[in-house]
């Protein structure tokens, strides 16, 4: 789905008029990346993670990052490339919306580098 399927369906949710300004205003709010992509690009920005959780009340699966982590630029392109629903990350935990996504984290022990480059060798084979 992309994020402008998700805004619409957030926006119905949340009982917000759809029109194209709203739209593009949400957009804005809350996706850090706001170009169209055919896949991933679905971090939430702060105001985003706040709205979905608290005004919609959806459902977010919470996977704790190892603290030897440390985000790097090459590792927030790899979720942004295979993380297809949307997600919020900080510094210590990344929260995504899909169960089977949060399992695959999971078995990964949070470590975002080796999922993303299992991920982008899996493409390879």
């Amino acid at each position: 789905m992309s994020k402008e399927t998700y805004t619409k369906i957030f926006l119905k949710q949340a009982d917000i008029a759809i029109s194209p300004p709203t739209l593009k205003l949400y957009t804005r709010k809350w996706w850090q990346n706001t170009r169209d992509k055919e896949t991933g690009g679905m971090r939430l920005t702060d105001e985003g993670f706040d709205f979905l959780k608290n005004q919609i009340d959806l459902r977010f699966y919470e996977i704790p990052l190892p603290r030897t982590l440390k985000l790097t630029t090459q590792t927030i392109i790899f979720l942004d490339q295979f993380i297809t629903c949307p997600y919020f990350l900080e510094q210590n935990s990344i929260f995504v919306t899909d169960e089977k996504k949060s399992m695959e984290l999971h078995l990964f022990s949070g470590d975002l580098e080796k999922y993303g480059l299992t991920k982008a060798m899996s493409r390879y084979d």
